[in-house]
């Protein structure tokens, strides 16, 4: 199988895409006019402190005031046990040997102080941003700072040694474990999924170059006068191959000529042995139709997705929830119904966990699979989505499913959906995803008129004044109705179309 991270330089934006065998695995998507901002340190000034919600926003320096929760917030406590570290993208699960950042969850058994013993309005505090903005949210923002290198991530603000999770070789973890202890950090370092194998000179240079920027990072703050930012992430695609570039990516190619000497730059200098494998795009074709990744993106941007069974999976996102449905569709299958169910529940299985990766789904997702009879058959589904999951560098948490064949998962979410970073809610709509149909407008006319009739009858012309649509529907459809409501007024109504109306408008006036 052959694996590839393509580049697509454009004047307004940077796409990256991860591709396996010739399909999108993982995109990712900056622009210049809403890049990520996760990352990226700040130095920030408290504005509210809110005990009811033990949180408090703080200003830095964005348009809309970011989101501290007392659990973000560092203080002198030290605590004995293990945490879970993320990194920038959801990836690298961490096992550590001491719990320096309680959760939300954990702060009242800890005895954590509550946010106003910990920080004051007008207080300057240097944060960093977890999470972008979201909706009508600002960006999260934590005061744990996490630099992320290439084989280790270095937290200055706690004091812990941990290695990913995915490393799982014991004896290999143990040496790593070595190195940073031998080495003497001042601050934390985690083992990222990248260090596995690395030499002890590959995890102290690492570590000297994240030390000097924390050194610079501290210096920029003091320096700094008012609040915004004191160090920015490194562009995203140099994001991406720190973060993606390992052995068994086989090229690494990119479609615009100065990007292609920042990316050689920065591999031959943090990442050597791979430089020959970054290749500069010269054909005529665009780099993603070669791999046809724009009907591809394009795909995932649709509600509906289409098995090769012939079966499909409904996608509907919320604010705050994702809802998938599982059909059968087309897929009649070829022995029993219970078969035809068991094979489109696992092959929807599959393409669910492809698709939250491309469209980059977060926080809860509830999905509705075809109810199944037999608990093995649902037991086989689960853990089919269970390995599918594997393959993702997000963190995700899944349930059994129920009786009704609903799984529930939740899906770690640093950066906005595919969709969200796309599309905007349909402004005839207004994101609702529907409008109401022409007889029911019709009828709430009626109603108005209906209420005009009992207040006064007169002689004067009614006029309707809405969409052309709504009043030809009237005219061939409610003829009867239409009469009913002349009568009780005792004078004719009249319409005038307005073209520039929403199908819902109306207006009604007397002349």
């Amino acid at each position: 199988m052959s694996t590839e991270i393509l580049i697509n330089v454009q004047t307004n934006q940077t796409r990256v895409a991860y591709v396996e065998d010739r399909t999108l695995v993982d995109l990712k998507i900056d622009r210049k006019v809403s890049p990520t901002l996760v990352g990226s340190i700040y130095k920030g000034k408290v504005l509210r402190v809110l005990p009811g919600m033990q949180a408090a926003f703080v200003d830095i320096g964005l348009g809309r005031a970011a989101f501290l929760y007392v659990g973000d917030i560092r203080d002198e406590m030290t605590h004995d046990g293990k945490i879970i570290f993320d990194e920038e993208d959801g990836g690298d699960q961490v096992e550590a040997d001491s719990l320096t950042e309680p959760t939300p969850e954990s702060q009242a058994a800890s005895g954590k102080p509550p946010i106003q013993d910990l920080i004051k309005p007008g207080q300057l505090l240097l944060v960093q941003v977890a999470k972008d903005p979201l909706g009508t949210k600002g960006s999260r923002i934590t005061t744990h700072i996490s630099l992320p290198g290439r084989n280790i991530v270095f937290m200055p603000t706690v004091n812990h040694i941990g290695v990913s999770r995915r490393i799982e070789d014991a004896s290999e973890r143990d040496r790593l474990k070595g190195i940073i202890e031998k080495l003497k950090p001042e601050g934390g370092v985690i083992v990222r999924t990248a260090g596995e194998g690395a030499s002890e000179s590959d995890v102290a240079a690492d570590l000297e170059y994240l030390s000097r920027l924390w050194t610079e990072i501290q210096s920029a703050y003091d320096k700094r006068k008012a609040v915004g930012p004191v160090h920015t992430e490194v562009d995203v695609e140099l994001r991406a191959l720190r973060d993606l570039l390992e052995e068994k990516v086989d090229r690494v190619i990119v479609d615009d000529p100065q990007v292609y000497k920042k990316v050689l730059a920065f591999v031959t200098q943090f990442l050597p042995k791979f430089k020959n494998r970054i290749v500069l795009h010269k054909e005529d074709r665009p780099l993603f139709d070669l791999y046809e990744l724009d009907l591809e993106i394009s795909r995932a941007l649709g509600r509906r997705i289409w098995l090769k069974s012939g079966g499909y999976i409904v996608i509907d996102e919320a604010e705050a929830l994702v809802v998938i449905d599982v059909n059968t569709g087309k897929y009649v299958g070829k022995r029993d119904l219970e078969d035809t169910i068991v094979t489109t529940n696992i092959e929807a299985a599959r393409e669910i966990a492809h698709q939250l990766r491309i469209r980059n789904c977060g926080g809860i997702i509830i999905i509705d699979f075809i109810d199944m009879e037999k608990e093995n058959h649902r037991e086989k589904v689960v853990e089919v989505f269970r390995q599918a999951l594997a393959k993702d560098r997000a963190r995700t948490v899944l349930s059994p499913m129920s009786e009704l064949g609903l799984v529930e998962m939740t899906r770690k979410r640093i950066r906005p959906s595919l969709i969200a970073s796309l599309c905007d809610p349909c402004p005839y709509c207004e994101g609702k995803g529907y409008i109401k149909q022409k007889t029911t407008i019709a009828h709430e006319i009626f109603r108005t008129l209906d209420r005009e009739a009992s207040r006064h009858r007169s002689k004067a012309t009614t006029v309707v004044r809405c969409q052309s649509e709504v009043a030809d529907w009237i005219y061939a459809e409610e003829a009867e109705a239409l009469e009913n409501v002349e009568q009780k007024l005792g004078h004719s109504i009249a319409f005038k179309i307005e073209p520039n109306f929403h199908l819902e408008q109306f207006e009604i006036e007397n002349l």
